[in-house]
């Protein structure tokens, strides 16, 4: 690309992805100490018409963005937006005023950033400008094998939280598209009317209530639907779109965990191993990640090749489409859909159903799934959300198989079914024994409850023993061929949660 530079002093650009802040940005901090500084944010056409995108996240990317630029301005600086694909937004910048370096987070993300990402390489080797990617999380590249990658980890989140500049000499003659609307950008979905509010003063109240009050009971509320919505951090969302750092995080939850410890207190000592729960799921949130990153192809393909040809790839439109919509005649599974529908968040146990439920008792392959529940989650994460669903699917080689009973679940974590009536309101007047089964009542139960199975509210599309039993038998079948035990060795060396060194590795 052919570029004439205009005289002005060059800048340094901050590329803003997934780090929507200024604290603990180091991009932003290390560039505002070397010049004049452009904070940019891009909207590529690509990834707006990507699979996994949807309008709500561009509102919460969006009133992220808003604070952004209020922030940056009272420090002299400001926000830029520009629509168009990459480098060539950058090549039309650089056109505009020189770019002196550019300062991006490391990003760990899809198969299409990935691309893009190597192609602003070649521009800024073509261009002799300096990339300097920042890491954004506890996320290593490049990593040979998880041998030590604890270790490593901790040492990254002790690090010091860096501070917001204070100061900042912005470039602020140049043009900016502005804030732009989905349908502006092709983006389709609805509004999530129960989403958790968006923002960076927002993020920030959230860790401070959680922490002074909701963790108290976090170890005991994660599991149910029903305290899960108050008692987990509901921080996913903030974390996801770089609100807060890992390490801001991480840090202000181990303070906590001290201070509370020190405390002589029984209940705060129990506080304190309940937050030191939530302390073990950052470390899981960069574990995961760290998988995409080592094998950007999980994206695509099965982690484990032995379970290529597992399930047809075509994916069955009426099943899956009552799995979507919520009609599937499991109320756990049907009352979670439409919540994810209305605010786009559930607690881990009921991801982990919902994707359970798709891939073995509807013998659906994960892909379709995983990319429609990336559109509902709010805190849709690509390294994350990839990882899990291929092992809530069966097919990293290495999880164990775990199927949960959509039945045992209503059960175990809503008996009362108060989550479940009122996603599903058809079931407000049916018993809570008929909860778990509500194909189960007599007629005369069923004409009471004004609940009559296969007119106002479906009979199940499969059966629960059945599909439980078949799905077992499949994957205990695989999981005994030599050669798919061979690869889930190899797997584990390249992916393996471990505090210790790979033993076959130690041994040769």
């Amino acid at each position: 690309m052919a570029t004439q530079h205009n005289p002005e002093r060059p800048m340094e650009l901050v590329w803003l992805k997934r780090d929507l802040r200024l604290r603990d940005h180091a991009p932003l901090l290390e560039a505002a100490a070397r010049g004049p500084v452009l904070c940019l944010y891009v909207y590529e056409p690509e990834l707006m018409a990507h699979e996994t995108t949807h309008a709500a996240h561009l509102a919460f990317i969006h009133a992220s963005l808003g604070e952004l630029d209020a922030a940056l301005r009272e420090r002299g600086g400001g926000l830029v937006t520009r629509v168009g694909n990459l480098p060539e937004v950058f090549d039309r910048l650089h056109a505009e005023r020189p770019i002196a370096r550019l300062w991006s987070h490391e990003e760990t993300g899809l198969g299409i950033t990935y691309e893009r990402d190597k192609r602003v390489k070649r521009w800024t080797r073509e261009q002799g400008i300096e990339w300097i990617e920042l890491p954004n999380h506890g996320v290593f590249r490049p990593l040979a094998d998880r041998d030590g990658w604890s270790a490593r980890w901790r040492r990254r989140m002790a690090e010091p939280v860096r501070p917001a500049p204070e100061r900042i000499h912005g470039v602020l003659n140049l043009p900016s598209a502005g804030i732009r609307s989905p349908a502006d950008l092709g983006v389709a979905g609805e509004l999530r009317p129960e989403a958790v509010a968006p923002g960076i003063d927002v993020a920030h109240g959230v860790l401070a209530d959680f922490l002074a009050q909701r963790s108290r009971s976090y170890q005991g509320d994660i599991s149910s639907p029903v305290t899960a919505w108050s008692g987990s951090s509901r921080l996913s969302p903030h974390l996801a779109w770089g609100n807060l750092s890992v390490r801001e995080v991480y840090q202000a939850t181990t303070g906590r965990i001290a201070r509370l410890k020190a405390m002589p207190d029984r209940d705060a000592k129990d506080w304190a191993k309940s937050l030191g729960s939530f302390a073990k799921r950052l470390h899981w949130h960069c574990h995961f990640i760290q998988k995409l990153e080592d094998q950007p192809d999980i994206e695509f393909r099965n982690l484990s090749r032995a379970c290529d040809g597992l399930r047809d790839e075509r994916p069955d439109a009426v099943l899956l489409d009552a799995w979507r919509f919520g009609q599937t005649g499991y109320p756990m599974v049907d009352a979670c859909m439409r919540a994810l529908a209305a605010g786009g968040w559930i607690n881990f146990r009921m991801r982990a159903m919902l994707m359970s439920f798709a891939s073995y008792h509807l013998w659906q392959h994960w892909r379709e799934p995983a990319l429609h529940l990336a559109r509902l989650f709010l805190d849709f994460e690509p390294g994350i959300h990839l990882s899990q669903a291929q092992m809530q699917s069966g097919t990293t080689g290495i999880n164990a198989v775990r199927i949960y009973s959509p039945v045992k679940q209503v059960r175990d974590h809503d008996p009362e079914g108060v989550f479940i009536r009122r996603w599903c309101p058809e079931l407000k007047l049916v018993p809570n024994a008929y909860l778990p089964r509500p194909e189960t009542m007599p007629a005369h139960v069923q004409h009471a409850a004004g609940c009559v199975i296969g007119r106002d509210y479906p009979a199940p599309i499969v059966d629960n023993g059945k599909a439980w039993f078949r799905a077992r038998q499949r994957m205990g079948a695989l999981r005994a061929r030599g050669e798919a035990r061979s690869e889930a060795r190899q797997i584990h060396r390249r992916h393996g949660s471990r505090k210790r060194p790979d033993a076959s590795r130690t041994a040769r």
